[in-house]
C-alpha cells in the first residue's frame, strides 16, 4: 500500500487537531511527496515532547502504509527539543515540522510500541 504524501498528511493532521480543539501549526515545509515529519508538542508548562518517523521495519511486516511515529523526547526542555530539531534539519533539510500546543500533550499520532 502506498503511503500518503507528506503534504497531504500534514494538512490532514492539522485539520484533525483543529477538530479536536487543539492548536497546531506547520512550522516547516519539507519535501511534498516524502519528507520526514517531526511533531513537537509544547505542553505550555516548560516541557515539550518530540515525535519522529518510526523506522519502517517496526511496522512494515503488517503491510500497513500509514505513517507511524516514535517518541524521541518526552517532557524535555523546549530548548533541548529545538536543538534536536536543528540536528535533524542538518541531517535532512527536506523534513517537515508540525508544532502542537496542548497542556495534556495530545498529538493524535499513531505510535509504534
Amino acid at each position: 500500500m502506498a503511503r500518503l504524501r507528506s503534504d497531504f498528511w500534514v494538512s490532514a493532521h492539522l485539520r484533525r487537531c483543529a477538530v479536536e480543539g487543539v492548536s497546531a501549526v506547520q512550522r516547516r515545509r519539507g519535501a511534498p511527496e516524502a519528507g520526514a515529519i517531526f511533531v513537537k508538542v509544547d505542553r505550555l508548562d516548560g516541557r515539550a515532547d518530540l515525535y519522529g518517523p518510526a523506522p519502517q521495519a517496526l511496522f512494515e511486516e503488517a503491510g500497513e502504509g500509514d505513517r507511524r511515529f516514535e517518541t524521541l523526547m518526552r517532557e524535555a526542555l523546549p530548548p533541548d527539543v529545538e536543538d534536536r530539531l536543528a540536528r535533524e534539519i542538518r541531517f535532512d533539510s527536506d523534513l517537515w515540522i508540525v508544532e502542537i500546543d496542548d497542556r495534556e500533550g495530545r498529538h493524535f499520532l499513531d505510535l509504534v510500541g
